[in-house]
């Protein structure tokens, strides 16, 4: 069974300064976007299905749906504040949607068969997507609750420009993820690299050691959970203007319960992308590098 690809595209990068999902960053003007889709097909996924906000649609339709018309199936969805399930109230003080797990919920009607989450503005690898896929390669119903992530060293996904958020994540001898705790600031200091906790302390942590970037695998039994777990969010965290509702959260959840497994999918996988402005000069060069490897030609959809 072929995985769909869901990328998370709603977000406006405040620290970024604007819509950095729509930058072109490649040769013939390509995306980010542009490349994760062109590594889903060919590893094997059989669409793609953006969410994004309703006043970017007519500029995201003429940059991606329709290049890619007929090309790779693609299709979109809204995530919109308001868009919640039956009996949830919409706090007067929220201005802005409720986080990955909400964006995620939005194409629950759209998704069938085992799904990939990833950003829009970062670059996973070729690699990564070949490790998705393959893992959903045989999947039937009767694993209906394996859900897998691709780790990457946190060594190889900081920025030269200020501190990044990232989930720590630890797993057991078999690469069965136990827990991901979000970090909101993680940096290099000197030769070391540091993260503060929750009381604000300072600490180190090696560069191997493995972080979520948000590229996770999941079957349609996920968004049943997400919605559940919506529900006891807004009830305990909807009058809060801030709070989130995290994919990690559902998922910390499903594995204490022992609800779900969470296979940690590890290999030789690059990854980089634009937190800040200042980060765009790089990713160009990495793309460009890339390009005169043959990794990738010179116009992606020409």
């Amino acid at each position: 069974m072929k995985p769909t690809l869901l990328i998370l595209a709603a977000g406006i990068g405040s620290r970024y300064g604007g819509l950095k999902q729509l930058d072109p960053i490649g040769p013939s003007g390509e995306t980010i976007i542009d490349y994760s889709v062109y590594d889903a097909m060919r590893a094997g996924f059989g669409k793609v299905i953006f969410i994004i906000k309703e006043d970017i649609e007519r500029e995201f339709r003429e940059i991606f749906i329709e290049k890619l018309r007929d090309k790779f199936p693609a299709d979109y969805v809204f995530q919109e504040l308001r868009m919640v399930p039956e009996g949830v109230r919409v706090p007067g003080n929220r201005q802005k949607p409720w986080g990955t797990g909400h964006a995620v919920m939005m194409a629950a009607e759209k998704i069938k068969e085992p799904f990939a989450v990833i950003n829009a503005d970062d670059f996973y690898s070729r690699k990564a997507f070949e490790l998705l896929s393959s893992y959903y390669r045989d999947w039937t119903p009767a694993g209906d609750h394996d859900y897998c992530m691709v780790g990457y060293p946190v060594g190889r996904t900081l920025s030269e420009f200020g501190a990044v958020s990232r989930g720590i994540c630890r797993a057991d001898e078999r690469n069965l993820l136990m827990d991901v705790v979000e970090r909101t600031h993680i940096e290099r200091k000197g030769h070391m690299i540091v993260y503060r906790d929750e009381t604000g302390t300072t600490r180190p942590i090696s560069p191997e050691t493995l972080v979520s970037m948000n590229f996770w695998g999941f079957t349609p039994s996920f968004f049943d959970h997400l919605k559940d777990g919506f529900t006891r969010f807004i009830n305990d965290d909807g009058d809060n203007p801030k709070a989130e509702f995290y994919i990690p959260t559902v998922v910390n959840d499903l594995i204490r319960k022992n609800t779900a497994t969470v296979k940690v999918l590890n290999g030789p996988v690059q990854w980089f992308g634009m937190t800040y402005r200042e980060d765009r000069e790089m990713v160009v060069k990495m793309i460009r590098t890339l390009v005169e490897q043959g990794e990738y030609p010179e116009n992606l959809w020409g």
